[in-house]
């Protein structure tokens, strides 16, 4: 794929640092990390996504994520580093996931379906190969939304029109980096075979 071509810009990933899980079940505000906006922006525009949602409510934090964003967009960083900025084009900071959502309804014009995704086995879910076709009705926007911490409330995951069937390794332990979940599921999502 050619730097410019984006084949799936009618989805958007969201990062939720708010409300999401400590490793005690306490719904708790999670920091924001320079690898995280990076990475998982460098992920979204390598798959050919539309935008990258930072979701916090801490005025700080969205302070430093955009502080952050603007060295790579127009300071330094975008001269030293062009492949970096065409990454970080793509981040979009929000308080809120419905910010989220309504950025993407005012986009496409109809409000997009929630998928949300975690480590947790669940009963009903979607899998990759399924999402992935939806995924090509390029009328409907979807936002593929991950937590940050030990995951997404049951609040967030109860709003979701899908969850995705969780990255399974061939052992019991699974705590993946979320910048590596996102990684994995995009691959399996629009990654060529």
């Amino acid at each position: 794929m050619s730097e410019g071509i984006v084949p799936c810009r009618n989805v958007a990933v969201a990062l939720v640092h708010y409300p999401v899980y400590d490793k005690n079940r306490q719904v708790v505000t999670t920091a924001v990390t320079n690898l995280d906006i990076h990475d998982i922006a460098r992920a979204a525009r390598t798959f050919g996504l539309g935008r990258y949602y930072v979701v916090t409510p801490v005025a700080g934090q969205q302070m430093l994520a955009e502080r952050i964003v603007m060295h790579w967009q127009d300071g330094w960083g975008a001269q030293y580093n062009p492949k970096r900025k065409s990454a970080l084009e793509l981040v979009r900071i929000v308080s809120t996931l419905d910010a989220a959502v309504s950025d993407l309804e005012a986009a496409f014009g109809r409000p997009p379906k929630l998928v949300t995704t975690g480590a947790r086995s669940r009963t009903e879910t979607v899998s990759c190969g399924d999402l992935s076709e939806l995924l090509r009705d390029e009328r409907q926007p979807y936002l593929l939304v991950f937590g940050t911490g030990w995951g997404l409330t049951e609040e967030v995951t109860s709003r979701a029109d899908m969850v995705l069937e969780p990255i399974q390794g061939p052992g019991d332990y699974n705590h993946l980096s979320v910048r590596s979940a996102v990684a994995i599921i995009m691959d399996r999502l629009f990654g060529m075979r």
